[in-house]
């Protein structure tokens, strides 16, 4: 005899109107089974789509980024850093941060960004994307952020 009761859900996410306990979503197809499919799978497709678009120079907030450094110093990488998701069984939500390399259109890259996670979710995880914020944190300036490097090239010419 099988147990066929369910779970009550605990949550409600803004997906689908789906309640999901788990962390997981559950995709049913033809044949018998089901494959379920963890937020931090959507959360990394998501990041690495955003970090190939030209123009991002890296994704996540400060403290976000401080703590990719160092998780970068020790040899691991974190690619759904910066990265939030919200999956439901058939659709998926996320909200990125990204730093924007300048004097690229901010605007631009942020379409861009959009389009690139959304085409990676569907494609890859075979997700409906309802939603993509994206929160451009910071913009990159090349040269500001490398002190060290400014310092040695002055010590050189006023030798």
């Amino acid at each position: 005899m099988s147990n066929t009761a369910t779970p009550t859900p605990a949550t409600t996410s803004r997906v689908d109107g789906v309640a999901r306990v788990d962390g997981a979503s559950t995709v049913s197809s033809d044949a018998a089974g089901t494959t379920q499919i963890a937020d931090g799978v959507v959360a990394k497709v998501a990041g690495i789509a955003a970090r190939q678009v030209p123009g991002v120079h890296s994704i996540g907030g400060g403290a976000s980024r401080a703590v990719g450094a160092l998780r970068n110093a020790v040899g691991q990488q974190d690619h759904g850093q910066g990265v939030k998701v919200e999956v439901g069984e058939t659709q998926a939500a996320a909200d990125l941060s990204i730093v924007v390399d300048y004097p690229l259109s901010v605007q631009k890259v942020a379409d861009d960004v959009r389009q690139a996670v959304a085409d990676a979710i569907t494609q890859l995880v075979g997700l409906e994307v309802v939603e993509i914020n994206i929160e451009v944190s910071d913009i990159f300036i090349a040269g500001q952020d490398d002190d060290d490097k400014g310092d040695k090239a002055d010590a050189q010419r006023v030798q």
